[in-house]
């Protein structure tokens, strides 16, 4: 890190000058002013709808700004199109990977510029030669041959860098680059961001993650509002003042949870269940009403397919699913709902949303039979409903219509669980709740899952940080391979990251 600082230290490379940005009569930058040198990770941090996309978008080409200027390598920049700015030498790479899945590696990253032989056709060979060099700097391990479908998210973050670095990049943005990776995964993301760093490229690192920046940033930007709240150096980063720069007030991570809740009859029980594919084994577990329940495990340890079994989206393969003491078989999602079961998936936009619809769609689509009338839509009464559920989430909105593809992650998820409690369940599966959302948001999700179990509903909570699970729940289940390795009740002490991974390593739990 400090050759890395050195470095950044000879000046900077970008520099945005009061960037504005103005979407019809919503100002949406307010005079953004950022500095990046090379050689170094200058964090930008905010709040969902703080403007920290908008941003990277006018750097990318893909928006123009209303108003500001832009300097690269000490020349004025225009960044008119994503193509040019890509040829400067700035690269972003967007949270979404946006590979082609059924082409090979060394196709997306040679896509355009083919090396062909003299008549024209697609010199192979050459191919494979020029993407294995590209891959080297980065991971030799993967087959250039290989099509990018049966890749691991990690290893398609490293062909999407490794593309960014055919261009020359010597700006990188990374918008949430460890969403979707596991522990180990990010390590060695970490590592290949570090050497990129020692190799005197400027990385813009987008992150909610406090870890991160502690570990990676040698400088943090905070956008609130659509304005620099302030940008603090290695020496003075400080998580509670990043905190508080970007809400404009205290706040903690996670609840402060130091009881246990009274508990209720049991809503689900499971038998014995397993699935169809191997994924899940034999787990026998239960969630009582005011309860909540947490599912931890490895990435692969099967707490999404229990999930959707118990959600009527997979079918069970053995076993036993009863809600309420009623054994049930559920053959859809709609059999499970009406039995009071609601899920929240853990893909927002590919499994939650209808993106293309406004946020009142989304909150009452599931609302169609109970407010009609002789076959006609009592509309409204689904805006009013809508409206309420916008109030009590206190999600953010330009109007009822707005399409929800135009709002931040943080709304997004609010509007999910918004959708979810208008069904009325008796038990709410929630996976992964607040991945990609910010500070802010997660603590009016924490709120809203604390208040929800208050009122007697159930909850199955699946999460990967496991202080938020260590935070939130009553008992927390611990899978490991598809097998129930034990379940950790808030009552018996035995609740902390250690034993928590022990049992998701398959290993016995360590002494008291």
């Amino acid at each position: 890190m400090v050759a890395g600082m050195q470095e950044a230290a000879a000046g900077p490379i970008l520099e945005m000058k009061g960037i504005v940005k103005r979407f019809g009569g919503v100002t949406v930058l307010k005079g953004v002013d950022l500095v990046v040198r090379a050689a170094e990770v200058h964090a930008l941090m905010g709040e969902n709808g703080a403007g920290k996309s908008t941003l990277m978008k006018i750097l990318g080409g893909i928006y123009p700004p209303s108003a500001g200027t832009l300097h690269y390598q000490g020349r004025g920049f225009q960044p008119t199109d994503p193509r040019t700015v890509l040829k400067a030498g700035i690269a972003l790479i967007h949270q979404e990977i946006s590979l082609v899945p059924h082409l090979t590696v060394a196709e997306n990253l040679l896509l355009g510029d083919e090396p062909r032989h003299r008549l024209g056709w697609i010199d192979r060979a050459a191919m494979r030669k020029r993407a294995q060099v590209l891959l080297s700097r980065l991971d030799d391990r993967i087959d250039p041959l290989a099509r990018v479908q049966s890749l691991s998210i990690a290893e398609q973050q490293v062909v999407e860098i490794a593309r960014a670095l055919r261009h020359d990049a010597r700006v990188l943005v990374m918008d949430e680059p460890t969403a979707a990776l596991t522990e180990r995964e990010a390590t060695r993301l970490f590592a290949l961001i570090e050497q990129l760093r020692s190799q005197g490229t400027a990385l813009i690192y987008i992150t909610h993650r406090m870890a991160e920046i502690e570990r990676l940033a040698d400088r943090v930007t905070v956008l609130r509002d659509g304005e620099v709240a302030g940008t603090l150096d290695r020496a003075h980063l400080d998580r509670n003042r990043i905190i508080s720069l970007m809400v404009g007030r205290p706040l903690f991570d996670h609840p402060d949870r130091t009881t246990t809740r009274q508990r209720g009859p049991r809503v689900l029980g499971t038998q014995e269940l397993s699935d169809q594919k191997g994924r899940v084994n034999g787990v026998s577990l239960e969630v009582h009403a005011g309860e909540i329940v947490g599912l931890a495990g490895l990435i692969g340890a099967g707490r999404s397919e229990f999930a959707r079994m118990v959600a009527g989206i997979d079918p069970v393969g053995a076993g036993s699913v009863e809600v309420e003491g009623v054994r049930v078989d559920f053959r859809s999602p709609l059999a499970a709902i009406r039995a009071g079961i609601a899920y929240l998936p853990e893909d927002r936009k590919t499994q939650g949303l209808f993106l293309q619809l406004g946020a009142d769609d989304n909150i009452t689509i599931n609302l169609a039979g109970p407010t009609s009338a002789g076959g006609v839509l009592r509309t409204a009464r689904l805006r009013s409903h809508a409206q309420r559920a916008v109030d009590a989430f206190s999600i953010r909105l330009a109007g009822l219509s707005q399409p929800s593809r135009l709002l931040s992650g943080g709304n997004q998820q609010k509007l999910l669980f918004a959708r979810s409690l208008s069904l009325q369940p008796r038990l709410l599966i929630l996976d992964e709740p607040t991945r990609g959302v910010d500070i802010g948001a997660k603590q009016e999700i924490y709120r809203k899952i604390e208040s929800i179990a208050d009122e007697g509903v159930a909850l199955l909570v699946i999460s990967s940080e496991l202080p938020e699970l260590l935070a939130l729940c009553d008992r927390i289940a611990v899978l490991h391979e598809g097998r129930l390795m034990g379940v950790l009740d808030r009552r018996q002490a035995k609740l902390t990251q250690e034993h928590i991974m022990a049992l998701a390593t398959g290993h016995a739990l360590p002494p008291s």
